[in-house]
């Protein structure tokens, strides 16, 4: 047997057990930074650090006082809140009282968020603020089985008198209790975790589905120990790592790289929110960092619409930059493919030396100059856009997996990844590619089942340890995995053609250095048409050096200058698709699509169908008395 696999196959039964074991390894090695917003409410953040020892004392303090609060093993603790080091202090003290976490996204409306919290039966909320602690007021008469709801941050905060008596503490009153329980019971969180067994459920996370209502997806100890141990084995992080940690921590891929972090001890710069990326790059300088494909796609926007507002002789040379970006990646990435080393042609090479001086070098410097590598999953990344950062320095390892399997199922190998895959499985984990082309999961990371749906359950877990991903796959004969769509997602026309709506909407994006989101739609239908949102920094930029100037967003998004230009790019993503693929019509969005209108779900994977009901009208506009086939 291989260390890696010794180290995966006796694994601790939680990452409760593995805190512990880093607290008493590293108690004075730095865990986690945290911003700090100026008093004024102006000027740059402050930046202050937890120790992990420091976190351990405020960990155990909120263990002990859920303990107090009566919470049993295995009970359910609900956590409402955005990213932030209190999500990872509470929510590793819900494990370490021995408890289940269920995530909830702070986006969540108040009949959703009271449907998980019921479903669930959480016994206590730990809402991030007074408008999360609204939701859980509004609908109390839903949740018999909330008997508390802690706040993190009690600002604005003002007492109900329909509020049953100790209804609503603060975190800071709970680490208080839990302290003075301490005192008289210091073996009390070692005592809990000692007793926890690598079956007891630690997390439901409900997905959020692009349809339906959402499903809990059961989550024991040792999925989340295993993926510590398999991330680990993969080499990609080590204990020198600065990770930047902005993911929504109630989505799995956020959650998954916390127990990654423990096992190896690396600090991690934790701040959730999204207007704050671009700004605490520089500060935070992080080695690696995991992203979604929509960040990527907006920054490529961003640089190639600075480009052009900088000129017609600027935007040619960042034209020429972005191609021998491509050219390069795809060089270098053949040739270790083939040789394991990542030889370039030396024109080519001289090429690139050009462009980085010119282009990519501030392109790294704006990701704080010391970035190894992004981690990118949750959606499909274009390979245009992977192939564009690639050869400017910034490596995107695409990765793949479920809530169902604890996010991580792929990824794919530092010097030897390969834009448009997925990468391999992580060790322990076994794949295969079913008749239909669906990729079929197993391994310790797969989920126990659906909350109380045994049902559902069993439409996508088979009685030996197979998960039904939903998704359509191809493996290489040396193992890297290319995921083409969803199941699901896959459009027959009425031809009887099928197209793969995110392949060419991938494509699209690579061109189109203006769109936000496209939407291909064409099932049943004798053609295939789109509905393209457009970002609206990007179309602003550009209207303003076309005649636009001083109008709005949607005065742009109306205006026959913006169809024009959108065709064009139209028309260029037609001349390399198969005929049945082409985009015979489309329509411009009136809007950009987001989670708030319902077009997104939280971790940014697009909704289709919302999409599609809701701009139901144009759809049926481009077809109307259409003849093309």
């Amino acid at each position: 047997m291989s260390d890696t696999q010794s180290l995966i196959e006796n694994r601790p039964p939680s990452v409760a057990h593995l805190f512990l074991e880093r607290v008493e390894r590293t108690p004075d090695a730095e865990a986690y930074r945290y911003p700090v917003p100026a008093a004024s409410g102006t000027g740059p953040d402050a930046w202050r650090s937890l120790s992990w020892g420091e976190a351990a004392r405020r960990v155990y303090a909120i263990a002990a006082g859920l303990v107090d609060l009566g919470v049993e093993p295995e009970e359910r603790v609900a956590l409402m809140a955005a990213t932030r080091v209190e999500w990872i202090l509470t929510d590793l003290a819900i494990l370490c009282a021995g408890a289940a976490n269920t995530t909830v996204y702070p986006q969540t409306n108040a009949p959703e968020s009271a449907y998980i919290i019921a479903d669930s039966g959480s016994r206590v909320l730990v809402a991030e603020d007074a408008g999360q602690l609204a939701k859980a007021r509004e609908c109390r008469a839903q949740l018999p089985e909330l008997a508390h709801v802690v706040l993190i941050d009690a600002e604005g905060h003002e007492p109900d008198p329909a509020d049953p008596e100790g209804w609503v503490l603060t975190l800071a009153e709970l680490e208080a209790r839990g302290a003075a329980l301490l005192e008289r019971q210091p073996d009390l969180v070692r005592e809990r975790v000692e007793a926890i067994t690598a079956d007891r459920l630690a997390t439901l996370i409900y997905t959020s589905g692009t349809t339906g209502r959402p499903k809990g997806v059961r989550l024991p100890h040792d999925n989340w120990s295993y993926m510590a141990k398999a991330i680990a084995a993969t080499g990609l992080i080590s204990g020198e790592d600065v990770q930047y940690l902005w993911l929504p921590l109630a989505h799995v891929f956020g959650k998954v790289l916390i127990s990654g972090q423990i096992e190896v001890g690396h600090v991690t710069a934790v701040d959730g929110r999204v207007d704050k990326i671009i700004e605490n790059l520089p500060i935070v300088q992080p080695t690696y960092m995991a992203a979604v494909p929509r960040i990527f796609e907006k920054v490529y926007n961003g640089v190639a619409a600075k480009a052009r507002a900088g000129g017609a002789a600027k935007y040619r040379i960042f034209q020429w930059a972005a191609g021998v970006s491509r050219e390069y990646a795809k060089a270098s990435q053949e040739s270790f493919r083939r040789t394991g080393r990542a030889d370039v042609p030396f024109g080519l090479r001289s090429q690139h030396k050009i462009a980085d001086a010119l282009v990519f070098g501030k392109l790294r410097e704006a990701f704080g100059g010391r970035l190894r590598a992004c981690i990118s999953g949750s959606a499909a990344l274009s390979p245009e856009i992977g192939y564009f950062f690639s050869g400017a320095g910034v490596h995107i390892l695409e990765g793949y997996g479920l809530t169902e399997t604890s996010a991580a199922s792929f990824v794919n190998p530092g010097g030897a990844y390969r834009t448009g895959t997925v990468g391999k499985p992580l060790s322990g984990t076994e794949v295969r590619i079913a008749e239909d082309g669906e990729v079929l999961v197993r391994g310790p990371g797969v989920m126990e089942g659906y909350h109380g749906l045994p049902e559902r359950t069993a439409e996508v877990l088979e009685s030996d340890g197979w998960l039904h991903t939903g998704d359509i796959g191809e493996l290489s004969e040396d193992g890297y995995l290319r995921i083409t769509d969803r199941k699901k997602d896959l459009i027959k026309t009425s031809g009887g053609k099928y197209v793969a709506p995110a392949e060419v909407e991938g494509q699209f994006k690579a061109i189109c250095p203006y769109v936000s989101a496209i939407v291909v739609h064409g099932a049943a239908r004798n053609f295939c048409t789109a509905l393209i949102a457009l970002d609206e920094a990007a179309i602003l930029g550009w209207a303003g050096d076309n005649g636009l100037a001083g109008k709005s967003y949607a005065q742009v998004l109306a205006a026959p200058e913006t169809v024009t230009l959108v065709d064009g790019y139209v028309t260029e993503l037609n001349q390399g698709l198969q005929r049945w693929q082409t985009i015979k019509r489309f329509r411009i969005l009136p809007r950009d699509l987001d989670v708030e209108h319902g077009d997104l779900t939280p971790s940014l994977k697009l909704k289709r169908p919302a999409v599609e009901r809701e701009f139901g009208h144009l759809l049926d506009e481009m077809y109307t008395g259409a003849k093309e086939s």
